[in-house]
């Protein structure tokens, strides 16, 4: 394992609250994606143009190495931010067999929220919430070419 990193849900202000985490400990952004920036998906097809806008995926690298994530849920897709599922855990693995173990045990008398699957930004990914009440995500970069 490589990794493990907080991953924060936002209700449509995340970009904001990283632009104000960045002012206060530095760091560069690695990603920020919007809904409208990832390919079709089922989902997607009613969305408000708000909601398209949204943060699908931002990642701030910290000075000291560490990451914070944070997406935006999307209230029209049925999703809230509540207490319980303010954040993740997320892990990187090291290998799609090591993110399998890792993944079928927290999620083992807990809930599968996301089976482990081949995703459109190039990982294997999965999201469970563990008996405890803790979620977490799972990814294992494939290695670019």
């Amino acid at each position: 394992m490589t990794a493990i990193n907080p991953y924060l849900n936002f209700n449509g202000t995340a970009e904001e609250a990283f632009n104000l985490y960045k002012s206060v400990f530095g760091g560069e952004f690695g990603m920020i994606a919007r809904m409208k920036d990832t390919p079709p998906q089922p989902w997607m097809e009613n969305l408000s143009e708000s909601d398209k806008n949204k943060i699908m995926h931002i990642s701030l690298t910290l000075p000291t190495g560490g990451v914070l994530m944070a997406s935006d849920v999307l209230e029209s897709s049925g999703f809230t931010v509540e207490p319980g599922n303010l954040y993740n855990l997320s892990i990187t693995a090291e290998s799609e067999e090591e993110a399998n173990t890792m993944f079928n045990a927290l999620s083992e008398g807990g809930k599968v929220r996301m089976a482990m699957e081949k995703t459109f930004w190039g990982a294997y990914f999965g999201m469970c919430t563990d008996r405890y009440g803790i979620q977490w995500m799972i990814n294992y970069d494939y290695p670019r070419e």
